[in-house]
């Protein structure tokens, strides 16, 4: 009898809330217009369902029976009136997360970050950087309020009301469908966008790089920050529906889940091309950090799947990192382009892989352990017949070192190809050495040095010696043979007399070889100032001495010629002027003579 009291008393109170009675009800919203009345809104409802609940425990006669159907009348009217409430409060205070509000959480507003671009590293000799459209998200795993705090016992004390009284669908439907758009429209304004995979194949690298990142950032901030704190809020909405909560969470949160799973498996199935490797191993590594988030945060047995897709993504993106890879040393092994670079200098194809290889060294034990589980044959490998020669010995082996070793070794293959190209032995030579040159200081200079060893720079540089050798007698032997003593002397002995017009044809040859080498070399190329300085130190060293003593012991045979210019045109301390013209990748000018003097 009393709870049909209390049920009498309240239903005049839900009554009165009744869209379809009261014009009141229908221009005003209880929890935002008449907050005074909510409780006693609350307790009317609570009195209902109280009400119900008594007369199913009791035998009931045809008075009951209508009793029942006017309370189930009124409670599904107050239902109503809750389902509104409940999506009033939702859209007013939902909001979507405000990106920079968020990562000035973390590192404050001044912070900025950037990106390297290897292609433009390869072109340049110095490594540049672009800045980068994302934020950074290193220290994002943390909980926010994704309502403001006040508002969450009125959603509570609503959803409690409409689940208790077998409302549960509708209840989680407005709650679901107003959560999900908030977190999707979150995702957007970290600059996510929705791609099908068709769109992320067709688009070009350039844009798609700033996707990767985007990609990278929002994947950070879902499972670090959003996912996370709203499941925090379906717990504090749904505080004693354990299973409500789990469902609501899931159905608000799997959709964007798979959102950015699904762009992650666009990747792993694009065209493999050498430029997006360290883009992939970026989201490989980003996913293999979050998959343990992603497990306690999709715990539940409806997300089993998503739980699955996720790791199946995770190994597809390990295999896409091992499929660029070996598809970037083919196209080092392919590289067969028939023009010599001008003047011998470093290739281009020098500085991309040694600029590749040195990024690679950035993803040493992620690489290790992708090249390990590949060591049944899926990239080309370095046997041990290559590891051996390049004085790499087998303890200091490791997957990615193995890799580096067989791709400098295709590298070094195709560099003795293009040498072949230049008709100039000397040239071949001083290509070979510029290259060389090139990769064993990007090794020496950097993380690749700890990867392959002392031993092999030792090597290497040793090889940076023969061509130099090489070069020397290519480039030199002709002058020096010309500052020998054979043949001037009449009858054979040193100490009977000269033949002038030997001495004189002598001196012109020296002249007219060393004017070609110095218009020749001139215009080859030494980029490398410390290699330059100690080549043409060497040339000195070795020029020098002989032409100076050869000049002493003979140019007073000539000093009564008619004109000894023409054969004594250089002076010994001349020479050192124009051989420091030499690899500056200009035309050679012989114009700073200086005029022989009998004096």
């Amino acid at each position: 009898m009393e709870a049909m009291l209390d049920a009498a008393a309240g239903e005049e109170t839900l009554l009165k809330w009744d869209f379809a009675t009261s014009e009141e009800a229908r221009q005003c919203l209880i929890w935002e217009d008449r907050p005074n009345e909510v409780p006693s809104y609350l307790d009317a409802v609570d009195n209902i369902q109280n009400l119900l609940k008594t007369l199913t425990l009791v035998p009931s006669d045809r008075s009951d029976s209508a009793t029942v159907d006017r309370a189930q009348n009124v409670l599904q009217l107050a239902m109503s009136r809750l389902e509104e409430e409940l999506r009033n409060l939702l859209e007013k205070h939902g909001e979507s997360v405000d990106p920079d509000w968020l990562f000035d959480l973390v590192s404050g507003p001044s912070f900025s970050s950037t990106a390297e671009d290897i292609a433009s590293q390869s072109s340049e000799e110095e490594e540049k950087s672009e800045t980068a459209t994302s934020r950074p998200v290193a220290g994002l795993n943390f909980l926010i309020d994704m309502l403001p705090p006040e508002i969450v016992p009125d959603l509570s004390d609503i959803a409690t009301r409409m689940v208790g009284a077998g409302y549960k669908i509708e209840c989680c439907q407005v709650y679901v469908g107003i959560r999900r758009a908030i977190i999707q429209q979150s995702l957007y304004r970290l600059g996510f966008e929705k791609l099908s995979i068709e769109e992320v194949q067709k688009m070009p690298w350039e844009i798609l790089e700033g996707e990767i990142v985007k990609w990278i950032q929002g994947m950070k901030v879902a499972l670090g920050v959003l996912f996370p704190s709203e499941q925090q809020l379906c717990k504090q909405v749904f505080l004693d529906l354990p299973s409500v909560s789990e469902y609501c969470f899931t159905e608000i949160a799997k959709g964007a889940m798979m959102q950015l799973l699904n762009f992650g498996e666009a990747i792993a199935i694009s065209r493999r091309s050498s430029e997006r490797l360290f883009k992939i191993l970026d989201m490989y590594e980003t996913l293999r950090d979050l998959i343990p988030k992603i497990e306690s945060v999709f715990f539940g047995v409806a997300c089993s799947g998503l739980r699955s897709e996720a790791v199946d993504i995770f190994i597809h993106l390990g295999e896409a990192a091992c499929g660029t890879f070996a598809e970037f040393e083919n196209a080092v092994q392919r590289e067969t382009s028939k023009d010599p670079v001008p003047g011998g200098a470093v290739h281009p194809l020098t500085r991309y892989v040694t600029n590749y290889m040195r990024f690679l060294s950035d993803y040493t034990d992620t690489l290790n352990q992708l090249l390990g589980d590949r060591s049944n044959g899926a990239l080309i490998s370095a046997d041990d017949s290559i590891t051996e020669s390049v004085g790499f010995s087998a303890e200091d082996k490791s997957p990615l070192s193995d890799q580096i070793v067989s791709l400098l070794q295709l590298l070094e293959n195709n560099l003795d190809g293009k040498s072949k190209l230049y008709k100039d032995p000397a040239l071949s030579y001083l290509f070979l050495m510029n290259n060389y040159h090139y990769i064993v200081k990007k090794v020496k200079d950097s993380e690749v040095r700890t990867l392959l060893g002392d031993d092999w720079i030792k090597q290497h540089t040793g090889k940076l010696r023969q061509y130099h050798n090489g070069y020397q007698r290519a480039a030199w032997s002709k002058v020096l043979l010309c500052l020998k003593d054979e043949g001037i002397h009449i009858g054979g002995s040193f100490s009977s007399g000269v033949s002038r017009t030997v001495l004189k044809e002598r001196f012109k040859s020296f002249n007219a070889a060393f004017e070609e080498i110095h218009k020749t070399q001139s215009g080859w190329i030494v980029s490398d100032s410390q290699l330059c300085t100690e080549l043409r130190i060497s040339i000195i060293e070795m020029l020098l001495p002989a032409y100076r003593a050869f000049f002493g012991r003979f140019h007073n045979h000539l000093d009564a010629e008619k004109h000894p210019e023409r054969y004594l045109k250089y002076m010994p301390d001349d020479l050192e002027g124009y051989l420091n013209d030499l690899f500056e990748g200009t035309s050679g000018s012989m114009n700073r003579r200086r005029s022989f003097s009998t004096a």
